[in-house]
């Protein structure tokens, strides 16, 4: 008996058949894997491990059963000109470490891109400014941005004693450039770290980051 002959043009369709499909995996396997990696609330945070503007190693660890907030900074973006040039963010920045908070401003920008300091001008910006976080942190590879899947400037998070998240998006409910509007403003970080140190759930653990885009390196 003649056994059937498959054409060419038949076993190239096969075959490019089989590599989309192959292909299709795999990228289905990234997707789900960055969607793994992706913060939630009531997670553990993603660990980080940076240095600071001072030049010291520092790690998510070291701050360890204490409310920590992450605040991503552009010195050039009008929204964070916005906050710092009303002293809003200075103001919230100072009530949250005299209530013993942790305040960590990190710096993403990649170097040659908007907004990129190296240690020495992030604390002359900071000194500036009178800004009063805990620390600086130096992020110029973007590792921990993309850890945490930051994506403006300024965009908030708000990490428990227990290491866990509670609070990442917008500063407030005012998504505009217009110092005014903060006088409105519902600012959920502030309210965020309210209910912790009442003993309570975060009411608002997220919302709608706005701001400039990070200035990331390329991938």
């Amino acid at each position: 008996m003649m056994k059937a002959r498959v054409c060419a043009p038949q076993r190239l369709r096969r075959h490019a058949g089989a590599a989309f499909f192959a292909v299709a995996l795999l990228l289905a396997g990234l997707a789900a894997s960055v969607a793994e990696a992706a913060p939630a609330i009531g997670e553990p945070a993603p660990s980080f491990t940076v240095r600071s503007a001072d030049g010291a190693e520092r790690s998510l660890a070291d701050y360890a059963g204490r409310v920590v907030v992450l605040e991503w900074t552009n010195r050039d973006c009008p929204y964070v000109r916005k906050h710092y040039g009303t002293g809003n963010m200075q103001a919230l920045q100072k009530r949250a470490t005299e209530g013993g908070v942790v305040w960590l401003t990190v710096i993403s920008s990649a170097p040659g891109e908007q907004g990129y300091a190296d240690g020495g001008q992030a604390k002359q910006i900071a000194a500036a400014a009178g800004a009063a976080p805990s620390e600086i942190l130096l992020d110029p590879d973007g590792t921990m941005g993309r850890a945490y899947a930051a994506k403006t400037t300024p965009h908030m998070y708000v990490i428990d004693r227990d290491g866990r998240l509670v609070y990442m998006g917008g500063i407030d409910d005012r998504p505009t450039t217009r110092p005014a509007d903060i006088q409105s403003a519902r600012n959920y970080v502030a309210a965020a770290l309210a209910d912790l140190a009442a003993g309570q759930p975060v009411e608002i653990s997220s919302s709608r980051p706005y701001g400039c885009s990070i200035k990331y390196r390329p991938s």
